[in-house]
């Protein structure tokens, strides 16, 4: 019997996948989150979060913090600042959802 625990989930990241994302390069994000594992933090690939042409799109769960347009680039700082430290990057919010 296996008796290894995984370590409960604080934060899951949805990284949308869907055509429109994957075009604007959700691919790579979702690959450089998943490059940089953090213990409480599920990344997951989703089909899609219902905003097309907003992408890459990215939502972070429970606080349901959305950015949008992510690029590659600024994967880290999501990483650093909002999953590490708790401190959602405004400037980078989707402001459909958020405003500044």
């Amino acid at each position: 019997m296996n008796n290894i625990i995984d370590p409960p989930v604080r934060r899951t990241v949805l990284v949308c996948q869907h055509q429109a994302c994957r075009k604007a390069g959700a691919r790579q994000v979702f690959a450089l989150f998943q490059t940089s594992p953090l213990p409480d933090v599920a990344i997951v690939p989703v089909q899609c979060l219902g905003e097309c042409g907003n992408g890459p799109m990215v939502l972070v769960l429970p606080e349901r913090i959305w950015y949008n347009r992510v690029n590659p680039d600024e994967v880290p700082a999501i990483i650093q600042r909002h999953l590490q430290q708790g401190t959602p990057i405004e400037p980078m919010l989707y402001p459909k959802f958020h405003s500044h």
